[in-house]
This record gives structure tokens, sequence and C-alpha cells, in this order.
């Protein structure tokens, strides 16, 4: 009986350690993909890493309630799995968009995470109003420069709506006095920030007492920072195809009005849907154009999507 007892002691401590090191293996290849897509799944405690920082300014982990606060959007970013994994296949697609602009404006990279959390890196619609990817209002767009009507709306417009992300931030930090408290008032607006920070006499996002959404804003992004920063980490295992990619274009300058995009889009050997995929700031079937403005749409190179039948 004891010789059976350690028997099967044995054979459950080899069992464990081939569990163990299956666990630790570094992500998937293309060879042992398919052996991965197994019950391995796990749910972990999660360690806060200790030098976690928004555009260089460093968070007080040190501070219980931020450490806590910063617990519970990591957890809930991670066992999310699938709009986490989504967020990296978008990533790949739009990132290479949007940090350049950025970089021109001398905004940090990390504000490329506030769009992440603002729309999933989609063209949403909030029930305030705001749209796109950047979630911008009608006032903010047009202040800026965007036309925004039934007709054509370049809030959806990636490029466009990033430059006038970009000017809003340089804004809030100027009057704001950091990059975390202008990330609050991306949120929260740079004149409800700066109430809050009067009445509640402090001057940093940390030790503002803020409502549920704003008072979350920048422990999401800084979780998504470090989610899509360390993908293995977090238990999210891909290959690079199997992430989004963007369909190379190139650009069509119309500066009359267009009658018909469907007969537009097939003149360039496309259909319909496929202009919009591509032009979601045109918002109707046709361009009315009556200022002679000029446009540039964007349209596909052959060979990506089925020819038209």
């Amino acid at each position: 009986m004891k010789i059976m007892q350690k028997l099967l002691a044995f054979v459950g401590l080899l069992s464990l350690c081939a569990l163990f090191v299956y666990a630790i293996q570094d992500a998937p290849t293309d060879e042992n993909f398919e052996k991965k897509l197994i019950n391995d799944y796990n749910v972990y405690a999660l360690q806060v890493p200790n030098n976690l920082d928004f555009a260089g300014e460093r968070m007080p982990l040190k501070s219980p309630d931020i450490l806590e606060r910063m617990d519970k959007e990591l957890l809930v970013n991670t066992y999310w799995q699938s709009n986490g994994l989504l967020m990296f296949k978008r990533a790949k697609k739009y990132f290479p968009i949007i940090e350049p602009i950025l970089a021109k404006h001398g905004i940090p990279d990390d504000f490329k995470y506030l769009a992440v959390i603002e729309s999933g890196l989609t063209n949403a619609v909030s029930p305030a109003g705001a749209r796109g990817v950047w979630q911008i209002m009608p006032a903010t767009a047009r202040e800026n420069g965007l036309e925004v009507n039934d007709n054509v709306d370049e809030r959806y417009h990636l490029e466009k709506s990033t430059e006038v992300a970009c000017r809003y931030l340089l804004k809030s930090k100027e009057e704001l006095g950091s990059w975390t408290l202008a990330a609050a008032a991306y949120n929260a607006g740079n004149s409800g920030v700066s109430r809050y920070l009067r009445e509640q006499n402090v001057n940093n996002y940390y030790d503002l007492l803020l409502g549920e959404e704003t008072g979350r804003y920048v422990f999401r992004i800084v979780a998504l920072k470090e989610i899509l920063s360390n993908p293995t980490k977090y238990g999210f295992n891909f290959r690079d195809k199997d992430l989004y990619t963007n369909v190379p274009t190139h650009k069509v300058t119309v500066d009359t009005e267009i009658s018909d995009f469907t007969k537009f889009a097939e003149e360039h050997g496309i259909n319909y849907k496929i202009l919009k995929i591509h032009n979601p700031w045109l918002r109707e079937p046709k361009l009315n154009n009556k200022s002679k403005k000029s446009y540039t749409i964007e349209i596909p190179e052959k060979g990506y999507y089925s020819s038209i039948n």
C-alpha cells in the first residue's frame, strides 16, 4: 500500500512539473500555436508594477487608494480578454497613423492609449454626441477647423481628428501644468478640472476626489499602456499575422460635387462599401460641395479586395 502511495505521489509530482514547464512557455510560434488552444485558462492576482507612469509622470503607488485603483484597472482589462485581443489587433493598424502626428506636435506617445479608452480605436458615437476615434464634440471640431454636417463629418477622419486632439491637449497642458491633468481634462474639460483643483485645494490628479469616469480615466489609460506593451506578461498570445493591418491606398483629389458615390467607387475599381470603409467621414452617398472645396479621398490599391462582379 505504501509503495502504491509513493508511486502515485511520484506520478503526481511529474505531472505537476510538466504543467509548470508548459505554463512558462513563451508566446506561441506558428508550430505550437494550435497546441496552446486547449483549456490552460487560469485566473491570477496581478502584481502592480511599482514604476508605472503616464507621459513620464510617475504614479504615486505607495498611496493605498492609488494602488487599489490601479490594481482594479489592470484586473478589469487583463481579464476582459476578447476586448484586449481586439485592442492589440486594432493598435497594429491605427497606432502607426497616430504616433507620428503626436510626435509632430510634441505630445507624449502615451496619449495614443487615450484614444484606446475613448473609443476602442473605432469610430464610436457617444450619447453626448462625441464621435470618431478621439470622441470629439461638434463645437470643438468646428472651433479647430473640421467640417461637421450631415454630408461631411471630419471627426471620422483619423489624421485630421488626431491633429485636433493634439491641439486640445497642448492647450490643456499649458493651462493645467501637467500631462496627467491634461489627460483628465480630455474627459472632464479644462474648466472642470481647474474647478476641482481650486475647490479641493490640491495641485495634481491623484489628490483629487472625482466622479467615477474621470476618477478612473488616467488609471485606465495606464492599464492599457501596461498591457499593450507587455502582451505575454498578461497572458495574451498571438502572432503578428493575427493582427490587423492597413490596406495601402492612393489619394484622389476632388473639388466638385459628386452626385453618386456608387458610380464614383466603381470608376475606381471598388464598391460603395469599400469606399466608405476607407473614407468614413463621407456621411452620405453623395458629396454636395457647393463651395468647391478640395477633398482628398482614399482609394485602396488593387488586389486587396475581391473584384466587383
